[in-house]
């Protein structure tokens, strides 16, 4: 084995203290020692016990490679030998490769010998200079390599000016390759634990996706309007573009979002949601990005967020325009750098992810009033897709109907075999504020309701409700109360049935309701017509 050395002749001192003949004995003491180990922390102290006596006064250190950056970064530093502790701060964590014997011995896999007052050595400058301060007159450094990767390097520094002998070397060498083999074994069970939090972690997430029990594998639809909307989910689906879906609320946004990540390369990875208008403030940064146990009242352990939970597949976030903006910065950065910290912890995490947002809200216009950053806007706003509201496209309101009453009907184990074209025509007349969501919420309602083959729809239910300026959407912005509305549709109705209130055409069947209560209902409202009594 070569080894780059420079030997002290100031010092008849030895790099290893134990005879050769103990050796053996001593790597075996090392190799139990460092066993079994899943933190590292505890490795290398357990290391640093196990030879003491056996090395002058100095210090071990590891330098491990970040197995995200590809750099290697300085972790870990133990007194051995009886010396001081090492003063973090007076050691570099992180060096150029042309400044690393990390970089060094991974590229050579053989040790490196540094003797800090060998005169007209000018490698390693900034380490030199590091040593200088703390009293390093020598340092050793092994390639921390196994038969499956390199991990690193580690590194026996002296306050004492060694003379190594070549046996020495090898010796260190060989502590290095036992090393090597705890370390890859430690990192290996703690990506197995990682690895077994996120499984448990999705595998809840997908059982309460299941106990939800919605169909939401079909695009139902077939106006130009649906046909569009799927044409721009097409062209953007192959891409990992961030998305951003707009329309009211109820108008499928979700829908769209699952039929993009189905869509594209990472449709067998998870698709994972989170509705940013329905956590508290307080939590939602810990929902996006997790937290680790103690990080805050509350924190009985650690929480996988959905941002680590989405890796490699597709994030959902509902109500984005609801984010707010103390932790817009924060969502923008990992949108950019794909990279964060857990609440609690310092550890950068990488990860993954193409990000789908919704919204109902006017982000453009919230922007303009400062209520939401423009550099996050910008980035969320890659390639919009408008879903137009319900009223926009009634020619779907038939099919939607029939997918609905098929899929409750079914649920609720009924069987439904028509649906009056008087009751459909109704549907299609109304201006559904509250989009798809609404038409399904009555379908499930109607199918309760239904005791025979023909679906019996609560029609008078069907009256809209008020927007905050106490318009309706189909209102032309004149007002209207709820006695109105309920007065208007009875009226409507009545006129479609020549004034015919019972029986199986009559205009109670038609709205879903008892002769008598439509009857009562006509008297409270005034509603009278002299040439047709009621019958």
């Amino acid at each position: 084995m070569k080894a780059r050395a420079a030997p002290s002749s100031t010092s008849p001192t030895g790099l290893v203290r134990s005879p050769i003949s103990e050796r053996p004995a001593v790597l075996l003491a090392i190799a139990q020692a460092v066993a079994a180990h899943t933190d590292l922390g505890a490795l290398l102290r357990d290391l640093a016990s196990a030879l003491r006596g056996h090395l002058p006064g100095g210090y071990v250190s590891f330098a491990l490679i970040e197995p995200d950056s590809r750099s290697a970064k300085l972790q870990f530093l133990e007194p051995v030998g009886g010396g001081p502790a090492p003063n973090p701060a007076d050691t570099p964590t992180e060096l150029p490769a042309a400044e690393s014997p990390t970089a060094f011995v991974l590229g050579t896999q053989e040790p490196l010998w540094l003797d800090v007052s060998a005169p007209r050595d000018d490698q390693f400058p900034v380490l030199r200079a590091a040593f200088a301060k703390q009293g390093v007159r020598a340092g050793c450094f092994v390639p921390l390599t196994t038969p499956r990767r390199k991990l690193g390097a580690m590194g026996f520094n002296s306050y004492s000016a060694v003379t190594p002998a070549p046996e020495d070397i090898d010796f260190v060498a060989q502590i290095g390759r036992l090393v090597a083999l705890a370390v890859e074994s430690a990192l290996t069970r703690q990506e197995l634990h990682r690895a077994n939090a996120r499984l448990s972690a999705e595998k809840l997430y997908l059982e309460e996706e299941i106990r939800t029990e919605r169909r939401m594998d079909e695009i139902v639809g077939q106006s130009a309007a649906v046909r569009e909307v799927l044409k721009q989910v097409d062209v953007v689906a192959p891409t990992d573009s961030a998305v951003l879906i707009t329309g009211e609320t109820g108008t499928g946004k979700e829908l769209i979002a699952r039929a993009v990540h189905r869509r594209s390369a990472r449709k067998d990875r998870t698709f994972v949601k989170l509705n940013c208008a329905a956590i508290p403030t307080g939590l939602l940064e810990s929902e996006l990005f997790g937290h680790e146990k103690g990080a805050f009242t509350g924190a009985v352990e650690r929480r996988t967020g959905r941002f680590e939970l989405a890796d490699g597949g597709t994030l959902f976030l509902d109500e984005v325009g609801d984010i707010p903006q103390e932790l817009q910065p924060k969502l923008l950065r990992v949108l950019q750098e794909q990279e964060f910290e857990r609440l609690g912890s310092g550890k950068t995490i990488k990860v993954d992810v193409r990000l789908v947002a919704a919204t109902h809200r006017n982000l453009a216009k919230m922007v303009a009033e400062g209520k939401f950053r423009s550099d996050l806007y910008y980035r969320l706003h890659v390639f919009p897709v408008h879903i137009p509201a319900l009223r926009e496209h009634p020619e779907d309101i038939p099919p939607l109907v029939h997918h609905f009453v098929a899929l409750f009907a079914h649920r609720l184990r009924k069987t439904i075999e028509t649906i009056p074209t008087e009751t459909m025509a109704a549907l299609e007349r109304y201006p559904w504020p509250g989009n798809v969501r609404e038409l399904e919420h009555l379908i499930e309602r109607a199918v309760i309701l239904t005791g025979g083959s023909e679906l019996r729809v609560p029609l008078a239910d069907l009256v809209p409700l008020a927007s905050p300026d106490g318009l309706l959407p189909d209102s032309k912005h004149t007002p209207v109360t709820l006695r109105e509305s309920e007065r208007e549709l009875i009226c409507r109705t009545l006129d479609q049935c020549a004034w015919v209130v019972g029986g199986p055409h009559g205009a109670a069947a038609r709205l879903g309701l008892k002769r008598t209560t439509l009857i009562s209902r006509m008297k409270k409202l005034g509603i009278t017509r002299s040439k047709h009594p009621v019958e």
